[in-house]
């Protein structure tokens, strides 16, 4: 099938920019190192060897205690203060205790002939301690000395080494299913500061880049061939591309945002792919967007087997939990089951890998909990993306289908005998669409609004005639023609005012297609024999149906119209009178581009005839009662 051309690039276009802009996000908060590790839980990759001679940094314990070892032999740096008499060494009561907080015994003091002697603490004294040594007051004589101090201070950490050994070229750090114990840690963690090194790491780094690039054009690739291969209709439609692109974006977005805050990455709730795109599409779908979203996250998560297990196991029960959207609670119940298969996975891939109890983080349920209240949230979204990309969900059809809305009550007033007709229909069209495996409540709803257009004229139609006389027959059969056929305008126009949905606009403007006002145009003809007649004059505006949808109620719209005026209501006469109908209809070519199959047609057929024969069963005649 041939594309328009500029509309097929903006398609692809969307996806190249995609992928650009994932790639341009990954980079913000990684660096070229891309081993995730935890302690207690097995080496995910294969045996790891140094491509370069590193050491082995200590832990910032370690650097720690040392300095703590270190610092406990320092002894602070302290003068006298000029023209104070120093006949008894006198400090303030603040820097005494100071000494003491710090766990100081010593401290320097100058000399008269140069050079510093260190003093215990009892050698010290504070005014109000001198005084009651000596009997009479002394002032404070000595300040500490904090440029000296500070300088000894640093030059003794200097003498601490940062390392505790180094790793060879080609040395083996960690085996692939090993157990990452607190020794291996500590020198992944080594090799892991050496890659961030702008000149260690350059090489690494550059690779890392085009392996993210290779990997998120892959899986975005894969996707995209999985909609030309089985929803085609999806990747000939613009609005739908940029519908899979953006939740792609928002969800990724938010999972680098997280990564760069130092935020659990299982804040995200990657569960708002799976449940709008079921909402509006199919599970299908869903469930295969919802797989390249978190494949594509994997690449940058810390434990990235860990998370896609969970993440699969929550687009899975987002899938199967929403079957059909028609209530605002089916999403916290879909939320608590997210929840809990979260908790499950989670607590089952942790014993699976290390066997430990201790190893379980129960901060993570916290997490699973705050982002199942974020999937409570997705109904805003819904009603964000319906009129962002002009898609329609249950919850709207539902809303839509209530008899008591403004439009259908209007409906109901103004023409009674449509309002039944079209009530009728929708029963029909629905129970057809059930065995075609199309969207019954789509249809359903359709139904009910496909004839608003007779609320103008509702006389002309003689469903709300009540046995009076027909105006149309005083009308020249041309005239009459384009009175009927104005209900499908009409319809529009109404629809349009009362900002009905586009999918159920197209219901009123397809459910006739392109047939002829037959009724009329018979008379024509039979009144005028010998004159070549213009078809035009009495053909709908159509367009056809494209939909099975749109053929099912374009089936149940004509069938129901023709079983009132069957005089015979045996199940013979009502298959007689289905089969003649939608012959006819595809005889006509109405429904020439729909996905209709001949098994749907012959279900259909089926429906139609036992839900009429229901519905005109004859019912016993009571007894009247013998006056005595």
């Amino acid at each position: 099938m041939k594309f328009h051309i500029p509309t097929q690039i903006l398609r692809v276009s969307a996806f190249v920019i995609l992928a650009a802009v994932i790639v341009l996000l990954f980079p913000q908060y990684n660096n070229s190192f891309r081993y995730h590790y935890e302690v207690g839980k097995p080496w995910g990759y294969a045996t790891l060897r140094a491509d370069f001679d590193f050491p082995i940094y200590k832990t910032d314990e370690q650097m720690a205690k040392e300095e703590k070892q270190l610092l406990s032999t320092f002894t602070p740096y302290y003068k006298y203060i000029p023209r104070v008499q120093r006949e008894v060494m006198v400090i303030s009561l603040e820097e005494m205790e100071w000494l003491q907080s710090e766990e100081y015994s010593r401290v320097a003091i100058p000399q008269r002939g140069g050079g510093y002697k260190n003093y215990s603490l009892s050698e010290l004294y504070t005014p109000a301690s001198a005084y009651k040594r000596y009997g009479y007051s002394i002032d404070q004589n000595l300040v500490r000395d904090t440029a000296r101090t500070e300088s000894m201070r640093e030059k003794t950490l200097a003498t601490l080494s940062p390392t505790i050994g180094m790793v060879q070229k080609n040395e083996r750090i960690v085996e692939q299913g090993e157990i990452v114990n607190e020794r291996t840690y500590q020198v992944l963690q080594s090799l892991n500061r050496a890659y961030k090194d702008e000149n260690a790491g350059n090489k690494q780094k550059k690779l890392s880049l085009l392996g993210e690039s290779i990997l998120v054009v892959l899986f975005l690739s894969l996707f995209v061939i999985y909609l030309s291969v089985f929803r085609p209709n999806y990747a000939r439609q613009t609005s739908v591309m940029l519908f899979f692109c953006l939740q792609i974006f928002i969800v990724i977005a938010l999972a680098c945002l997280a990564l760069r805050f130092g935020l659990s990455i299982y804040l995200v709730p990657f569960a708002w792919v799976a449940i709008l795109t079921r909402v509006f599409l199919d599970s299908r779908t869903a469930l295969y967007l919802h797989l390249t979203t978190i494949l594509i996250t994997s690449v940058i998560v810390p434990a990235p087997v860990e998370f896609f297990f969970i993440q699969m196991a929550v687009g899975m029960v987002a899938v199967s939990s929403l079957f059909d959207l028609t209530r605002r609670a089916q999403l916290l119940q879909t939320a608590g089951w997210i929840l809990l298969a979260e908790s499950i996975a989670y607590t089952a891939i942790t014993f699976a890998q290390t066997g430990v109890f201790t190893t379980i983080v129960a901060w993570n349920y916290l997490y699973f909990f705050i982002s199942a209240l974020l999937i409570v949230g997705c109904y805003g979204l819904i009603y964000l993306f319906e009129k962002v990309f002009h898609f329609i969900s249950s919850i709207t059809l539902v809303e839509l289908a209530d008899i008591n809305s403004d439009l259908l009550h209007l409906l109901a007033e103004k023409a009674p005998g449509t309002f039944q007709h079209s009530m009728q229909v929708s029963n029909l069209a629905s129970e057809a669409a059930k065995v075609a495996n199309a969207n019954a409540l789509l249809v359903r709803t359709g139904a009910l609004y496909h004839d608003i257009g007779k609320i103008i004229d509702p006389l002309y139609f003689v469903e709300n005639q009540q046995g009076s006389e027909n105006p149309l027959l005083k009308l020249d059969p041309r005239d009459a023609a384009q009175v009927i056929m104005s209900h499908v305008t009409e319809g529009e126009r109404l629809a349009r005012k009362h900002h009905l949905p586009e999918v159920i606009i197209n219901f009123i403007t397809s459910h006739h297609g392109t047939s002829l006002v037959r009724y009329f145009y018979n008379t024509y003809c039979n009144a005028h024999p010998n004159e070549k007649v213009d078809e035009s004059l009495f053909r709908y505006p159509g367009p056809k149906p494209t939909t099975k949808e749109g053929a099912i109620l374009m089936m149940a719209d004509a069938i129901e119209a023709r079983s009132r005026s069957l005089e015979d209501f045996s199940e013979e006469s009502i298959a007689k009178a289905v089969n003649q109908m939608i012959d006819a209809q595809i005889a006509d070519g109405q429904f020439a581009e729909t996905p209709l199959s001949f098994k749907d047609v012959d279900a259909i057929r089926q429906v139609f005839v036992s839900r009429l024969t229901a519905m005109n069963h004859h019912r016993i005649a009571y007894p009247t009662l013998n006056q005595k």
